[in-house]
């Protein structure tokens, strides 16, 4: 006898490793910065194109980028900045490897300022977990006040290439917000 797959949010049916990010990270909240700061990088780069391509590529990030270690990449030479635009494994973008460069830095120091960059998002959500309630995809908004909120802040602390909509994709990844389906499996646990 075969076990019955769970009911999942749809849009990650489409590949294993579309599922295995659904399953295992997207929505479960976290306090470690490095995971936020790889979001933040991760998110940025994939503005214009689709989720699963930079999914795809995330391990090449994670090498290319010294495992998303804000203090190493906050301090990347031009030299290095050429390598980034050389190498094939992660979205060659000059704005986009710029920018995330820059926001190394302002990310150091949010986490020096609040003692962690999920001590920062609490000013803003009062320490708790936005829970959406959305039966269908068409739904889950692109971003909300909330997301506005941090992106407009975070700009005036000189981030860069990082708006309401990278903010609240970041949001769902880290678990800032719950937005899996009502009918997934996960909504549930996650919601506690």
């Amino acid at each position: 006898m075969t076990q019955k797959e769970p009911k999942r949010c749809e849009w990650c049916e489409s590949s294993n490793l579309y599922r295995n990010y659904h399953d295992n990270e997207w929505g479960v909240p976290t306090t470690d910065d490095r995971k936020h700061f790889e979001f933040l990088v991760l998110e940025s780069a994939q503005a214009g194109l689709s989720w699963i391509t930079i999914l795809k590529k995330r391990e090449n990030y994670r090498k290319a980028y010294d495992g998303f270690d804000p203090v190493k990449v906050a301090k990347y030479s031009e030299k290095k900045i050429a390598a980034l635009l050389a190498d094939p494994g992660i979205v060659r973008n000059r704005l986009k490897i710029t920018a995330s460069i820059n926001n190394a830095k302002y990310f150091l120091a949010i986490v020096d300022e609040y003692g962690s960059f999920i001590n920062y998002i609490k000013t803003f959500t009062g320490g708790k977990p936005v829970t959406g309630r959305w039966k269908t995809i068409a739904e889950i908004p692109a971003s909300t006040e909330l997301s506005d909120r941090i992106a407009a802040d975070l700009k005036k602390r000189g981030f860069k290439f990082l708006g309401s909509v990278i903010m609240y994709s970041h949001m769902q990844a880290t678990g800032i917000v719950n937005d899996h389906l009502t009918g997934c499996y996960r909504y549930r646990e996650l919601k506690g």
